[in-house]
């Protein structure tokens, strides 16, 4: 065996050998600890992000999107107080949508000016077909509003089958 192999694996076989079970009062073999285990129980912690640092503007970049059960979504229509924005298709629109909704495709959806004017101060809720495109469109709107936002989790297939209303645009 080359030496400054067996030089190089030496500490390893210490590492294994205290990892290894001892014996206990009654000259026994005990159990020992899982073979690693203060290999992995050594590793620090990592720093905790101060003020200003990348890892603490990355966590205020990341987007927040609510996921609204039908029934919530419900609730929140019933106050009265929302904008519901349905974000799919013309083709999927046309086979029914949520009463009170706006269309607004996701390939047109714009955060912006233009959106919170046609909201009139109410919160607009998103939603799709399943909730991934609703998703989409909620981290942008999040975004552009460094706010939470709240979508349809499910979608209008989890709106019909909770069997809530759906009407002919």
């Amino acid at each position: 065996m080359n030496p400054a192999r067996l030089a190089l694996s030496f500490p390893a076989v210490l590492a294994l050998a205290a990892c290894a079970p001892g014996e206990d009062d009654d000259g026994k073999r005990a159990p020992g600890p899982p073979i690693g285990f203060e290999l992995a129980m050594a590793r620090e912690p990592a720093p905790e992000p101060t003020a200003g640092s990348r890892s603490d503007e990355r966590a205020e970049d990341q987007a927040q999107v609510i996921d609204l059960t039908p029934e919530q979504l419900a609730e929140r229509m019933a106050a009265g107080d929302i904008m519901l924005v349905d974000v799919r298709t013309a083709e999927e629109v046309a086979e029914g949508m949520i009463t009170g909704a706006v269309h607004i495709p996701l390939d047109q959806f714009a955060p912006g000016p233009d959106l919170l004017a046609q909201a009139d101060g109410r919160e607009i809720v998103l939603y799709c077909r399943s909730g991934r495109r609703s998703g989409i469109a909620g981290e942008a709107l999040s975004a552009y509003l460094e706010q939470p936002v709240s979508h349809l989790a499910g979608g209008i297939i989890a709106w019909q089958t909770a069997d809530k209303a759906v009407t002919a645009p």
